[in-house]
C-alpha cells in the first residue's frame, strides 16, 4: 500500500540522486567536474607536499638540495673538465637555471605516471574524477620550484646578473613546463594502469629525455636547419632554453623553437587528456 507521504519523499530524494556514467567515445576533460572537486585537488596537493618531507631531517630543504647538488656536479664535470660553452653565463647560474624547469618536469611526470597505480585503494572505493590525482601531483611540484627559484634569484644577484625585460616571461615558461608535464603525465598514468611495464620504462625514458634537453649544454650549439627543427620537437628544449634566457638575458632561443615547443606541448596535453578519458572507465576494474 502506498503511503500518502511517498510522492513527497520521492520528490525530495530525486534531487539527491547522482547518476554516474562512464565517458563515451573520445571525450575531453570535464572541467566543470574538476572544478566541483577542487577541494579534493587542494587536499591531494597538500597531502603530497606534507608527506614528501614528513620525518625528514632537512624537510623542505630537499627541494633546494636536489638541483643544487646537480649544479655542483655539472659545474665541475661539464664546465671545469669538458669546458662546455655556457653562453657567457657563470656556470653555476647556467646549470641551476636549466635544472629548475627540468626537475619540475621530471618529478611531475614521474609521480603522475605512477599516481593511479599507487592510489589503487582510493580509486576502487569511491568515485571522483581520476584526473584529479595526476593533476594534483604535477601542480604540487610548484612548491619545490618556488623554493629553488628564490635560490636562483640569490645566485643571480651574487653574480651580478641584471634582470632584463625578458624576466617577465618566466611565468609563461613555467606554465609551458606544467603543460608538457601534465600531458606526459596523463599519457604515462593511463598506460601504466593497463601495462605495468610502463612503470619500469619511466626512469629510462626521463633519463634519455634529459640528455635530449639543453640542461647541461646550450641549445645554441645545435646547428641551424633540419637538426634544429628536429631538436625543437622536444617541447622541453624551448622551455629550458627560454627559462634560462629569461633569467640571464643570454642565449635567446630561436623563435621557431619556442613555437614548436608550444605546439608540441599543446598536442601532448590534448592527446594525453583524450587518451586518459578514453581509458578512465576501466581504471577501477584493472588497477
Amino acid at each position: 500500500m502506498r503511503n500518502s507521504n511517498e510522492p513527497f519523499a520521492e520528490g525530495a530524494l530525486a534531487g539527491l540522486v547522482v547518476l554516474i556514467r562512464p565517458p563515451r567515445g573520445w571525450g575531453f576533460a570535464n572541467l566543470r567536474e574538476l572544478w566541483r572537486f577542487r577541494e579534493l585537488i587542494y587536499f591531494l596537493i597538500w597531502r603530497d607536499v606534507k608527506v614528501r618531507y614528513k620525518q625528514t631531517l632537512l624537510g623542505a630543504g630537499w627541494a633546494i638540495l636536489k638541483p643544487l647538488l646537480g649544479m655542483v656536479v655539472f659545474t665541475v664535470v661539464f664546465a671545469g673538465l669538458a669546458h662546455l660553452e655556457t653562453d657567457g653565463i657563470p656556470a653555476p647560474v647556467f646549470y641551476f637555471a636549466g635544472l629548475l624547469p627540468w626537475v619540475l618536469f621530471q618529478d611531475g611526470a614521474s609521480k603522475a605516471g605512477n599516481s593511479l597505480v599507487s592510489s589503487s585503494n582510493l580509486i576502487t572505493k569511491v568515485y571522483f574524477p581520476r584526473m584529479a590525482i595526476p593533476l594534483a601531483l604535477v601542480v604540487s611540484g610548484l612548491v619545490d620550484f618556488a623554493l629553488s627559484f628564490v635560490v636562483l634569484l640569490g645566485m643571480a644577484a651574487f653574480y651580478r646578473i641584471q634582470l632584463t625585460p625578458a624576466a617577465s616571461l618566466v611565468p609563461l615558461f613555467v606554465a609551458l613546463a606544467l603543460l608538457c608535464t601534465l600531458g606526459v603525465g596523463m599519457w604515462l598514468a593511463a598506460l601504466n594502469v593497463v601495462y605495468r611495464d610502463v612503470g619500469y620504462v619511466i626512469p629510462f625514458l626521463l633519463q634519455a629525455w634529459f640528455y635530449a634537453t639543453p640542461v647541461v649544454y646550450s641549445a645554441t650549439l645545435i646547428p641551424e636547419g633540419l637538426p634544429q627543427l628536429l631538436y625543437s620537437l622536444n617541447p622541453m628544449a624551448g622551455v629550458v632554453q627560454g627559462f634560462r634566457w629569461a633569467i640571464t638575458g643570454s642565449g635567446a632561443p630561436p623563435t621557431g623553437m619556442l613555437l614548436a615547443s608550444l605546439l608540441v606541448g599543446l598536442f601532448m596535453l590534448v592527446s594525453g587528456v583524450f587518451v586518459f578519458r578514453r581509458m578512465e572507465r576501466n581504471f577501477a576494474d584493472i588497477v
